[in-house]
């Protein structure tokens, strides 16, 4: 039942994927863009914590953990360039 339960919401988190990735490319200003590519790291974050369920693997989360740190540090610095033009001061 749990493996039937992960292959529904990944194929939910996949379409998801899908329509952002069309937020990506037909956004119509770069703030979109900015907020889809965010909205993809916690898509595929969530995709690999399933596929560590899955596998029944832990390895999969410390992954899953170093791609939300770095989502969140790239999402900070491209908004910090889009506002001040400069990422170091």
């Amino acid at each position: 039942m749990l493996i039937w339960t992960i292959t529904i919401v990944a194929v939910c988190i996949c379409i998801a994927l899908i329509l952002n990735l069309w937020r990506l490319i037909q956004g119509p200003s770069v703030s979109d863009r900015i907020l889809a590519l965010d909205t993809m790291y916690i898509n595929t974050i969530a995709l690999i914590l399933l596929y560590g369920m899955y596998m029944g693997s832990a390895l999969y989360f410390e992954a899953a953990l170093l791609i939300a740190m770095l989502g969140f540090v790239s999402t900070a610095a491209l908004s910090k360039y889009l506002l001040r033009g400069d990422i170091i001061e």
